[in-house]
């Protein structure tokens, strides 16, 4: 059998500060790489291109420890990790703030001809855009939106969509690129695909095939939703991968996806995809696929 091709995400590492219903959290680890190889390393290797401060090393190796996720392509920077700030309303993340001048120390690294499966996570749209561009060869290439980014900086984050083969957005974030229709958007764009996350409402995969809706678990608390949809990405693209990403496979992993978001959900930071394994995965997809027996 042919082996299963790589996957790679770029994106970022971050020290959150964030207030909700758990209270306040500072210096807390998060990152759109660090939610994705979490959850997708349950499933298979995945390797990890990010910035990294000195300030953060310690945090991200107790985090990844025991798990498929190869590190070697996080570059650690002498300048302080991104900060983000944020607090918690009604299970949304309102955004006060970020530092990332980070970014502007680091250009993306990537595999040399690398043609496994990529996600670019959701980072400074400058940055996004040149992982992309030094991806060429890919089989699969994704990137997902970050509301802020996508405000402050339209035409770059529009770049990064137009790069995309596969484009993941909230619905905020959907609506401040112009989109009303997801179908007639995917089409506009380009798009292999297009994965609409809906919080409480779960999360929908339009592609020319047509539109594959997956609810959220909502048995199991939302005690922090941060981190939720780079998570639904990771256990997304690593599930339809490691089963052969045959078109059919689309909904199985998407429930795979909602599965990972509900284990990050129902604790503060990293903590819950962190702690969780491939048994505790299984048996919340099982969770997931009878909500769905339930729906139809």
């Amino acid at each position: 059998m042919p082996e299963t091709p790589e996957l790679l995400v770029v994106g970022s590492i971050a020290l959150d500060t964030r207030e909700g219903p758990f209270g306040k959290v500072e210096e807390e680890l998060g990152g759109s790489a660090v939610y994705f190889a979490l959850a997708a390393s349950m499933l298979m290797p995945v390797r990890v291109s990010a910035p990294l401060g000195q300030d953060a090393v310690d945090k991200v190796e107790r985090a990844f420890k025991g798990r498929q996720i190869d590190t070697g392509l996080i570059e650690v920077i002498d300048v302080p990790t991104y900060r983000w700030t944020a607090r918690q309303e009604h299970g949304h993340n309102l955004d006060l703030g970020s530092s990332d001048r980070i970014y502007d120390r680091w250009q993306p690294h990537v595999p040399l001809d690398f043609a496994g499966w990529a996600f670019v996570g959701s980072m400074r749209p400058d940055r996004q855009a040149f992982a992309m561009h030094a991806l060429p060869q890919t089989s699969l290439l994704a990137a997902d939106a970050m509301l802020s980014y996508v405000t402050a900086q339209p035409p770059e984050a529009k770049d990064v969509l137009r790069r995309s083969m596969w484009y993941f957005c909230n619905q905020d974030e959907f609506a401040a690129l112009g989109g009303v229709e997801p179908e007639e958007f995917r089409r506009m764009w380009w798009l292999e695909g297009l994965v609409v996350k809906s919080g409480r409402g779960g999360v929908t995969a339009y592609t020319a095939d047509g539109s594959v809706h997956v609810p959220a678990l909502l048995k199991h608390p939302a005690f922090d939703t941060t981190g939720a949809g780079d998570s639904v990405a990771g256990g997304m693209l690593a599930r339809w991968l490691s089963t052969g990403a045959e078109r059919g496979g689309l909904r199985d992993a998407l429930v795979c996806g909602v599965a990972c978001a509900s284990l990050t959900i129902e604790a503060v930071g990293v903590r819950g995809i962190a702690s969780a394994t491939g048994v505790l995965l299984e048996e919340r997809m099982a969770e997931v696929w009878e909500c769905l027996r339930q729906e139809s």
